[in-house]
Order: C-alpha cells, then structure tokens, then sequence
C-alpha cells in the first residue's frame, strides 16, 4: 500500500520517526510521500527520506496557514533547495480559511506562485483545500488546462457536486483519508463513485485525523488498512483490488 500523506517525520511523539514507519511497513505500508509544511520541517523530512530512500518520496512546499511576512522569501529558498535536491512534488500548498479568511489574498498569491513552480518543473502538486475550494478553483483555472501537472485534492472530504465542479476546472486524483470511515462523513461517502477507484489515492495524513477504530489517537501511516477497507465497502471492490489500484495510482502520480 501507498501512503501519499503522511507526516510521521515530525518529532512531536516522543517517538523515533523510524519506530512508526517501521511499524507501517509492518502493516503491509510499504511506501510514503512526507510533504513539507514550513522550512522547519524540510530537515526532519530529508533525515527520514534518507533512511529509507527507495520506501519515500518527498515534497517541498509551503503549508497555507505557514505564510508568514517572510512568505515570498521562504518560497524562494525552498525553490532553491528544490532545484539543488531530488524532491518528487510540489506541496502541501493551496488554501486554508478555516481559521482565518482575512489572508486570502497572501494565499492566493502563495498558492498560485508554487502552482507555477511546479508547472515548470512538471512535478505533481499536493493541494491542501479547506473552506477555500473557490478560490483553489480560480488560481488553477488561471493557468493552462494543458499543461497542469498531476493534481491531488489531499484529505478530500466533501461530496459529489464539488467533485463535479472541480472536474470542470481540472482532473485530479483525490486523497481519501481517515475521515472516510467517521459516521457523520456521508457526503464523502457518496463522492467516493462519482470519483471512481482511477482517480483515489489513499493517505492517512497523520498525526492527524486517525481512521475509525483509533479517532481521537495520534495517527499513524500503519492505519492505511482501515482507510482501503472503508473505501472498499463504500464502493463494493475487494481490498485487494482498492490496494492494487490506488497503488497503481501512486506510481503515476509519484513514479515510485
């Protein structure tokens, strides 16, 4: 199985960051994708990478609620060590509202600026999109349809007429994390076969949003599992096929 959002490299758990993948290969996890927040966390990325370089791929990109005054240079120097380093995506980028919509603009700028740097390096693009799915939609509607690189809709949780009108805009894949088994995510449920298994990623996301049995728990990439069973009996495939499948996914996403 395929983890494509995974940020077990951040060192908040007391725990070694090499214990908790371990534990995921373990679990028959066998690869991850670790995109970057803020320039704090490229050291504790490349650290991990470089342990197990064959099992991880790694993005660079700044997180929408990370843009401080200094955002214009701290995407500069992460554009250098991009171009200096083998770094397979561009991401987590996008836009975030939730907390604060009072920096949509710097958002909108900041998203659509490393949009371009990936444009221009054809590398995949991780999208964080929370409360922000219009604003998202006009900074990728802004550039060429024709030559936008491979999109994930990461911690996808919304339902199938935003699936619809993403769709009109671009084509991605969409990363389906823990959220998919918590009972009140029937909307995502239903937008599981209006995207079809040919465009889901799996991903956990962790340390955050861990899948039904372990919610409320610090989340692991070793939970995948829960989330290919979930979207499995959502869409009536076996596992086997769901895991087959989005991992085929990965590979064109990643390359792995």
């Amino acid at each position: 199985m395929t983890d494509t959002h995974t940020h077990i490299y951040i060192p908040d758990s007391g725990e070694d960051p090499k214990a908790i993948l371990e534990r995921a290969l373990a679990a028959g996890v066998g690869r991850m994708v670790f995109p970057n927040i803020d320039a704090a966390s490229v050291g504790p990325i490349r650290e991990l990478h470089s342990a197990y370089p064959a099992r991880t791929k790694i993005a660079m990109g700044l997180h929408p609620t990370e843009l401080g005054d200094d955002w214009s240079e701290t995407v500069d120097r992460m554009e250098r060590i991009l171009d200096e380093e083998g770094w397979d995506a561009v991401g987590e980028i996008g836009i975030d509202l939730y907390w604060d919509a009072s920096g949509a603009e710097r958002q909108v700028e900041a998203f659509s600026r490393q949009v371009d740097i990936a444009i221009a390096r054809r590398l995949p693009v991780i999208i964080h999109c929370r409360e922000g799915l219009d604003l998202t939609l006009e900074v990728l509607s802004s550039k060429r349809r024709d030559l936008l690189p491979p999109l994930i809709f990461h911690s996808f949780t919304a339902g199938p007429e935003e699936v619809r009108g993403i769709r009109k805009v671009c084509d991605p894949w969409f990363g389906i994390n823990g959220v998919v088994t918590f009972r009140n995510a029937k909307p995502l449920r239903e937008a599981l076969p209006e995207i079809g298994l040919d465009r889901i990623v799996l991903e956990t996301d962790s340390p955050w949003l861990a899948p039904v049995p372990y919610r409320g728990r610090r989340n692991e990439s070793s939970y995948l599992p829960y989330i290919r069973d979930c979207v499995a009996s959502v869409l009536g495939e076996e596992a086997e096929n769901v895991e087959r499948i989005t991992d085929m996914n990965a590979e064109k996403i990643f390359g792995f």
